[in-house]
């Protein structure tokens, strides 16, 4: 029984870590913030307006844009990890299929440059 719980000691070392962290970062604000608000502060920001005006209201869809944009560019990188985790393995076939894909990815990204969908003004 004693040979279990040694093997679980290191998972609750870190559950006990988590905890402290996690309950140290939820803490800390409400010890070292700044204790004078504006209303500029506490209002809602969302998405470039204000969350609770008419529905029927303009918007600027450059938010959404970029918003789309950071979505397609996070996931294709999400794929580099596994890739990178079995790099030894994927041989020579792996390798430059991730480069081809690399290769379409910054392509994508120069183009948007190019178009401008990146700028801000």
């Amino acid at each position: 029984m004693n040979a279990l719980l040694a093997d679980y000691l290191p998972l609750a070392i870190f559950i006990g870590v988590a905890l402290v962290i996690g309950l140290a970062l939820l803490i800390a604000p409400f010890l070292v913030a700044y204790r004078s608000p504006d209303a500029e502060k506490l209002s809602a920001y969302e998405c470039g307006f204000n969350a609770f005006d008419d529905a029927r209201m303009k918007f600027d869809v450059r938010f959404y844009l970029v918003a789309i944009l950071f979505i397609i560019f996070d996931l294709e990188v999400a794929f580099l990890f596994p890739w990178a985790v079995a790099f030894r393995d994927v041989g020579d076939l792996g390798f430059w299929s991730m480069m081809l894909f690399l290769g379409v990815l910054t392509i994508g990204f120069v183009y948007e440059w190019k178009k401008g969908a990146l700028e801000w003004d």
